[in-house]
């Protein structure tokens, strides 16, 4: 209720035309952003997965568990340090961040089937715009799902890192369904949150992170409902 009310402040005090092209422009360039970090990642696994010279010195060695892990440390990167860093930076660091997501995503593409991987990309695809058109026009405060949305992502994490070691076929089906609500759900919650974050930090160096910060929270969602459906939808290579 209160981004909500927040974001209708902001709205009055600028007028609604001023302040929706303005939103609509900051939205877009989320989107512009996030859509472009997905194709780095896909040409990036895509390049190393056709390159045996490239996939095996990294998956055939101690190399992959820092090319898996190294992504998660770009987040955490990201969350704590989003406020000091220049707008340049922040976009720099999502650039790399993709480079490497498209690394650690290479194995998917030499487990399963090219049919399977271009099925589950079009449902994951038709689920994100979905969910975030739903986020973007919904009048319903969905803020109360945040705390809900995050405890089933923190659970997630933590059961995909120790199925790391495990290897549960069972396991990994309860991640894949679990993953599957919470990052539905997060994609709506994350685009409300992008507006809501637009009004109150109006100003063109504050939005300009900001945008990379939002396109990085939806590039988060897509993979990992990507990777979820795969994992359910998915057929092996034989």
């Amino acid at each position: 209720m209160f981004e909500q009310q927040s974001l209708n402040r902001t709205r009055g005090a600028l007028g609604a035309a001023e302040f929706d092209a303005g939103l609509r422009k900051h939205m877009l360039r989320v989107y512009n952003y996030m859509a472009s970090g997905v194709l780095l990642t896909g040409i990036v696994a895509m390049l190393v997965a056709s390159t045996p010279a490239l996939y095996q010195p990294i998956f055939g060695t101690p190399l992959k568990w820092v090319v898996m892990l190294a992504p998660l440390a770009f987040v955490f990167l990201f969350s704590f340090r989003i406020e000091k860093m220049s707008a340049s930076t922040a976009q720099t660091l999502f650039w790399v961040f993709s480079g490497l997501m498209g690394l650690s995503l290479a194995s998917v593409l030499l487990v399963f089937t090219g049919a399977s991987i271009a099925q589950t990309f079009f449902v994951t695809a038709v689920m994100f715009l979905s969910m975030s058109l739903y986020g973007y026009t919904t009048g319903r405060d969905l803020s109360k799902m945040g705390s809900f949305l995050i405890m089933g992502l923190i659970g997630v994490v933590l059961a995909s890192l120790v199925n790391l070691f495990l290897q549960s076929s069972a396991l990994q089906l309860v991640v894949s369904v679990i993953g599957v609500i919470v990052f539905t759900g997060l994609t709506a919650w994350d685009t409300q949150n992008i507006k809501s974050q637009y009004a109150e930090h109006y100003g063109h160096e504050a939005n300009s992170k900001l945008a990379v910060f939002g396109a990085l929270s939806l590039y988060l969602n897509f993979v990992n409902l990507f990777q979820m459906l795969l994992n359910l939808m998915g057929q092996r290579e034989e």
